[in-house]
């Protein structure tokens, strides 16, 4: 709720493309205003204090060869009980086709940001307007874009951000809104051995979640950055949000684990107690089951953290089923999370692992780096390791080993089926993608070049991706493990092309397989956001009843 009005916007995608239609509730009267905002993707919206209208950004609705659906976003200002038609367009950068601006105002309503990025790149770039000054116009802040920036929030004329430069795992600065040159700034919290992930001001303190080996902690510094205290999670998990007043004396955090659906903790400040607000009803009998953590080795010597979660009393005889699970890039980190399907996994004996590759964001930008573009092969390597590491201690075999991955991560399973095919007893490859010659032709796959490389752009580029494109490395007569590749025929993020020609590659080469091909495409479906539960039911289904038949999981444990 923003404004002095009870307020919602509800998201809606269509067919599950990633294009977002808003519409407007007042959860007090459960009044739907008439408007819908249209041609939003991946938008955000900044109420004005009197809650009479908001800013959002959005993409022109004119498609044509020039001005395609992902180009120049534009921010708008919307008033309440209006048509979208009549929205202002408050700031736009033609300069920069391919830049998107995100508004937020700050807390006392006296400053509208924009953060400023293009793509999945690790770089970001700051606009501010003056709102209580008439006519005021949209000035740089931070315009260089040569480190990651977030906002996290303005006391008196100083600016808090956080950012990476010069700082892999991240420190907090502030700067004068007067003088934001970078000789100005001050270190408030310096760079530690671990990773930030979330800022917020809560109860006049700065309070910080960092990535500890995969697993979140709480931190409380004063606003100059003088360390109070750690807050205590309950245990190896996720910090989801962080949320309080600014001058409050409570801070909420959300919670969750592999064990652990997602509940809700408050901290008092004047009492320094933790206590649970908000238990899902479901809860797991933590008797039954247990979650360690594991470390391994890659191929050149890295150390690799991986979450294993089975129930107790596991004998290690390599005959677990073993659901071993990754991604890899983007500077994503997979920490601890709940997942109500997997609980069917558990309860048949199986073991779910994650590996905490290279590529993503565990331990701040240098490991994102060392998985990106040259280096993307140690994020292959990395789980290959994993795997190894389940067989050589005796959790599994090859043959009760199945490796699952999504988009970026259905690169990842599927490059290690093509590099390793005799050490996986199945593959879950969803959403995937597989052509890394051509990715960056279509829909928002130019964006990604700063990720993976790009295949038009230098010889030594090209090389790489061809070099592990597991559409191009696909060789005729291998025997592939069994395969379940999903895909969604709207999904307008990772389109359907690559499953469909990686499916079709891997039957053409060696059409007398006894082991399975098979291709899932949803229908009315996208990339999975905004995905409806009768949906996401239906696909799990298929996706453990794949592993049950390839595995030998036979019946309840």
């Amino acid at each position: 709720m923003m404004g002095q009005l009870p307020l919602q916007i509800f998201h809606f995608m269509p067919t599950g493309s990633d294009w977002q239609e808003f519409q407007i509730l007042n959860i007090e009267t459960l009044e739907h205003y008439p408007e819908k905002i249209l041609w939003c993707k991946f938008s955000s919206i900044a109420w004005s204090k009197d809650g009479k209208g908001f800013y959002y950004n959005r993409y022109p609705e004119t498609k044509d060869e020039l001005n395609d659906e992902n180009q120049f976003n534009k921010v708008y200002w919307h008033t309440l009980n209006t048509d979208q038609d009549s929205d202002e367009i408050v700031f736009e950068y033609p300069e920069d086709q391919q830049m998107v601006f995100y508004p937020s105002i700050t807390s006392e309503y006296s400053y509208l940001f924009l953060y400023a990025g293009r793509g999945t790149e690790h770089r970001s770039r700051y606009l501010y307007k003056d709102l209580t000054l008439p006519n005021s116009e949209f000035k740089w802040l931070l315009h260089h874009g040569d480190a990651l920036y977030s906002f996290i929030g303005k006391k008196d004329r100083q600016l808090f951000f956080f950012t990476d430069k010069e700082a892999p795992n991240g420190k907090i600065i502030s700067l004068s809104i007067d003088a934001a040159e970078s000789e100005n700034w001050t270190e408030i919290i310096p760079e530690t051995d671990e990773s930030i992930s979330t800022i917020k001001i809560v109860g006049g303190h700065l309070a910080v979640s960092y990535i500890r080996h995969a697993s979140y902690v709480l931190k409380l510094f004063t606003m100059s950055g003088e360390f109070v205290k750690e807050i205590p999670v309950p245990e190896l998990g996720t910090i989801v949000e962080i949320s309080g007043k600014e001058d409050g004396n409570e801070l909420y955090f959300s919670f969750t684990s592999y064990l652990s659906p997602t509940s809700v903790y408050k901290y008092n400040f004047s009492t320094e107690q933790v206590e649970a607000v908000f238990k899902p009803s479901l809860q797991l009998d933590r008797s039954e089951y247990k979650t360690e953590q594991v470390f391994y080795y890659s191929k050149d010597g890295t150390k690799v953290p991986m979450f294993l979660t089975y129930r107790k009393g596991l004998q290690l005889d390599g005959k677990n089923p073993v659901l071993l699970y990754g991604y890899g890039g983007y500077h994503i980190s997979l920490t601890p999370s709940f997942s109500a399907s997997n609980l069917l996994w558990l309860e048949n004996g199986g073991i779910y692992a994650v590996a905490n590759i290279r590529g993503g964001g565990e331990y701040g930008l240098g490991w994102h780096e060392a998985g990106m573009k040259e280096k993307k092969q140690n994020v292959f390597d990395d789980f290959i390791a994993a795997a190894e590491y389940l067989i050589g201690n005796g959790y599994t075999t090859s043959k009760k080993l199945a490796i699952m991955g999504g988009s970026n991560g259905g690169l990842l399973v599927a490059a290690c089926m093509v590099q390793r095919p005799e050490l996986f007893g199945s593959i879950v490859c969803n959403v995937p993608v597989l052509d890394m010659l051509r990715f960056q032709k279509f829909t928002v796959g130019r964006f990604w070049v700063t990720e993976f490389g790009n295949p038009e752009g230098t010889k030594e580029e090209f090389d790489v991706l061809y070099g592990y494109s597991p559409l191009h490395n696909v060789q005729e007569g291998v025997q592939y493990p069994p395969i379940l590749i999903t895909t969604a025929d709207s999904d307008d993020r990772v389109v359907p092309a690559h499953a469909r020609k990686f499916a079709a590659a891997l039957q053409d080469a060696n059409p007398q397989s006894a082991h399975t091909v098979l291709l899932r495409i949803e229908k009315g479906a996208g990339h999975g956001l905004g995905k409806p539960v009768e949906k996401i039911i239906g696909e799990h289904t298929d996706i453990f009843a794949f592993l049950f038949k390839n595995l030998e999981i036979k019946e309840l444990q």
